[in-house]
């Protein structure tokens, strides 16, 4: 449903003399880029209104100022009906708000109301997320043991992921130069709103990726690379993850999957939450409460060890 039309269109001043849709989708994605939006975040947009203008020009109504609220609401059932899950569906209405919010903004249209103050955010439940689990990464650390440089990498990858919580994004983007390799801190130039923080990697992960480093003997600066020298790219990663998977006879995590068990863990290991909101780089902790939810039996148990009456009565 998705499409990316309108990336390499240039804004031409006759639009500003239009209320086309698709073409002033294209004006604002070229106002993100004026902004600096990081290129994920553009293309995030330039897909999600893409479908939308899609669907508006099915419905006859590739003009900003013949939409309604009605149209808007019609394109998210449809999407809920397409099996869309509540969140991805929470994205698409995300994207057309700002948009619309912005076209509002930019063209101040005299005697035009804007449609997606009538439409409400679709509910999103806090669903627990599922980590991978620790065991699934142990079975797929056992198929590392070659002795080829891809185990090295590998063996690496899954242990910094598991360690550091890292964005996909911002694990493929790291190079050479961003790691520390006395402290094992990792410095994250480019984080969620291009925002750099530090994550820090424990002692068995930074020993294995020095190990990984020290085999190393191309000159790329990327810290991650494929067979061909070349830096790793999301397709490499997710197939080394299937291969590792499939070897190990174990489901295959996702990237971000790492992300989850990372905060769980560091949560069962006593970090507070806004220490590890701070390790994660969120400016929200709603996601993470997300990714805790599925504990509730920790906290359970928490509460009743730590009850002040039970320890002092």
């Amino acid at each position: 449903m998705e499409t990316n039309l309108f990336l390499t269109q240039s804004p031409n001043l006759e639009i500003y003399q239009t209320s086309d849709l698709r073409k002033w989708i294209g004006i604002y994605l070229h106002a993100c880029r004026s902004r600096n939006l990081a290129g994920g975040t553009i293309e995030f947009y330039s897909k999600k209104l893409g479908a939308f203008s899609k669907f508006c020009l099915e419905h006859n109504a590739a003009d900003i100022h013949h939409m309604s609220a009605d149209l808007i609401r019609q394109f998210l059932i449809a999407l809920n009906e397409s099996g869309h899950r509540p969140a991805g569906v929470h994205c698409y209405y995300r994207s057309i708000k700002t948009f619309l919010k912005w076209y509002e903004r930019e063209t101040e249209p005299e005697g035009w109301r804007n449609p997606i103050n009538k439409v409400a955010a679709p509910h999103v439940p806090l669903e627990p997320l599922d980590p991978v689990r620790i065991e699934t990464i142990k079975a797929m650390l056992e198929t590392c043991k070659r002795g080829k440089l891809s185990d090295a990498r590998d063996k690496a990858s899954l242990l910094v992921l598991l360690d550091t919580g890292m964005r996909l994004a911002e694990f493929l983007s790291l190079n050479m130069e961003d790691v520390d390799p006395i402290t094992g801190m990792i410095l994250i130039r480019s984080g969620k709103g291009r925002k750099p923080r530090n994550v820090y990697l424990g002692d068995k992960s930074r020993q294995v990726l020095r190990r990984y480093v020290k085999e190393r003997k191309d000159y790329n600066p990327a810290l991650w690379v494929s067979k061909s020298g070349e830096r790793l790219t999301e397709t490499g990663l997710r197939m080394m993850l299937r291969r590792r998977a499939a070897q190990a006879g174990v489901p295959v995590p996702s990237p971000h999957d790492f992300r989850r068990a990372f905060a769980i863990e560091r949560w069962r290991a006593g970090v507070d939450i806004l220490t590890l909101s701070k390790l994660m780089g969120h400016t929200s902790l709603q996601v993470l409460n997300r990714y805790l939810k599925q504990i509730g039996e920790d906290l359970e148990r928490a509460a009743k060890q730590s009850s002040p009456v039970d320890r002092n009565f």
